[in-house]
């Protein structure tokens, strides 16, 4: 008998391969990511498929965002330039969290959900998903743009 999968399947196993990526990078990089291994593991094509470089610059992000992956080219293949916001750049425990929430949707585009970009994030720096996205929350907080 033939199995008429739905899009919410399609979803639940999207959200199961992304978690699996995150603990197998968690696993092959060492329990603890701080930023010296977050950045190495962009250089991992098991862990990240495309080229990524990293800039602190907010020109263009959106506001509200933290970051932002801007494709350099037609096909992934051409790499990424993750713009990041430059209030972190004297922050370095914070990219680990920042830079693991865009990951999925380097890896996969515009299929991954927030919900898919937090699981990741979570699972790759050993936190609740509820505790990562108030982590990330306090982060984006902290920008002197939501000071203001």
């Amino acid at each position: 008998m033939a199995q008429h999968l739905t899009e919410h399947d399609g979803k639940a196993a999207l959200r199961d391969h992304v978690e699996q990526k995150a603990m197998e990078a968690r696993l092959s990089h060492g329990l603890h990511i701080d930023a010296e291994e977050i950045i190495r593991m962009l250089d991992d094509r098991a862990v990240v498929r495309y080229p990524v470089g990293i800039r602190f610059d907010a020109g263009p992000i959106e506001p509200g965002e933290f970051a932002w992956p801007m494709p350099l080219g037609d096909h992934p293949a051409a790499g990424f330039c993750l713009f990041i916001h430059p209030w972190f750049e004297d922050q370095p425990e914070a990219w680990p969290l920042l830079i693991a929430y865009h990951i999925p949707s380097i890896n996969y585009g515009d299929i991954v959900s927030h919900e898919d970009a937090e699981c990741y994030g979570a699972t790759l720096v050993g936190l609740s998903t509820d505790e990562y996205y108030r982590a990330l929350c306090e982060l984006i907080d902290s920008t002197p743009e939501a000071q203001a």
